[in-house]
């Protein structure tokens, strides 16, 4: 089989996609980028931040207004230690075991690696049913999550032939096993599937679904789409859900990245479209504004973003960790790792690391030693990818 990185590699030809974002060399240590508002925050561009441009505006929405910025310290910093692996094909999925070894799913091919933290990989199996995406869209194998403690059951996310859905698999001797239905039904598209999955404290299965390109279903809460759903395994809603059914947070365009901080408070990164991408804190039965609202607002009844940056191709979040009080977010036309600086539900500015050294970021997790592994996304079409593409970064958290 040609898998896309071999096509990706063939070609010559310009690059997909290719938005600047904070990608422009940066000088040793990081470059400060505006949490929302683009050339009216009034700062200057410097090297390593992303380059603004203004913003499409629809006169039917709000005026996104700036994230609040608290003089919040950071806790964490980013030092790339080395390239767990490379070589691999769009990893989107990864899920850590007790070993510290990681379960990667690779999205278009449905292979499931186990990679270890010495960088051996070996191939599990494929994932069955699932359908790679064309082009540049967007479905294929997504989110992965191990059921909690159980190492021999696999959660994943992934795109068929008619719809996405959540699955279970067996992974009993070292084998991945058919997957068996949690939740069909998510409406599917090219792009926006959202993706994620997250088990919170309680058992219960958390998933990011994406809009299907459909922006009315964010605020439908009867729809599976532009949700936050919280299940039990079995796929039921869980119980204490807001409404009764399997939402828990509506009014979404597109979260890739879930994650929990020490207190156990769910935070959410949310693709916007044009006006402003953000980062959430997430309340159970809150509506998060899609498609009414883009970023901050007055709008009565919709919840603000914690954390904004505008315009949109300065950022384009995807996955998500917290450690301590810095959430690092992985940025796909940034092509940076973003840490904000995290005070209780409240977040600070921004600020961009690595500014355009490793290309798109895109999967970011905490691993069992406390180190950051994140993966990039230089094969999934949108920009030409280097010979070693894509990689597993690791990264110590001084």
């Amino acid at each position: 089989m040609v898998t896309r990185r071999a096509l990706l590699l063939g070609s010559t030809a310009a690059a997909l996609g290719a938005v600047a974002g904070c990608s422009a060399p940066a000088a040793p240590g990081a470059a400060p980028v505006p949490a929302s508002g683009g050339p009216a925050s009034g700062a200057s561009s410097s090297p390593g931040s992303p380059s603004h441009s203004a913003a499409p505006t629809s006169p039917r929405r709000p005026t996104p207004r700036p994230s609040p910025e608290p003089a919040v310290p950071f806790h964490r910093t980013p030092e790339l230690a080395d390239v767990v692996a490379e070589g691999l094909d769009v990893p989107w999925g990864l899920a850590f075991l007790a070993s510290g070894d990681a379960l990667v799913g690779e999205r278009g091919t449905a292979k499931l690696l186990r990679v270890s933290p010495g960088g051996r990989t070996r191939t599990l199996g494929e994932v069955r049913g699932v359908v790679p995406p064309r082009g540049i869209g967007e479905g294929g194998l997504l989110g992965l999550a191990l059921a909690p403690g159980d190492e021999d059951t696999l959660f994943a996310y992934i795109t068929t032939a008619d719809d996405d859905r959540v699955v279970r698999m067996s992974l009993a001797g070292g084998r991945v096993g058919r997957p068996r239905v949690v939740l069909a039904g998510i409406p599917t598209s090219t792009h926006h599937h959202g993706g994620r999955l997250l088990f919170d404290r309680a058992g219960r299965l958390l998933v990011s679904t994406g809009d299907a390109e459909r922006p009315g279903l964010g605020q439908d809460r009867s729809a599976l789409s532009g949700k936050i759903l919280r299940l039990r395994p079995d796929g039921r809603a869980a119980a204490g859900n807001p409404f009764g059914d399997r939402t828990w947070s509506y009014g979404h365009r597109n979260v890739e990245g879930l994650a929990l901080d020490d207190a156990g408070r769910l935070w959410a990164t949310e693709f916007g479209d044009k006006e402003a991408d953000e980062l959430n804190v997430i309340r159970p039965g809150r509506n998060y504004g899609w498609p009414r609202v883009e970023g901050r607002s007055d709008v009565r009844g919709l919840t603000s973003p914690a954390a904004t940056w505008s315009p949109t191709s300065a950022c384009s979040p995807a996955g998500l960790a917290v450690a301590g009080s810095t959430a690092f977010v992985g940025a796909l036309q940034g092509r940076c790792l973003f840490a904000v600086p995290l005070d209780g539900t409240g977040a600070g500015k921004p600020e961009a690391w690595f500014a355009g050294d490793h290309g798109r970021l895109r999967t970011v997790a905490l691993a069992p030693d406390r180190t950051l592994w994140v993966t990039t996304s230089n094969t999934d079409g949108r920009v030409e990818p280097g010979r070693d593409d894509d990689r597993i970064l690791r990264f110590r958290l001084t």
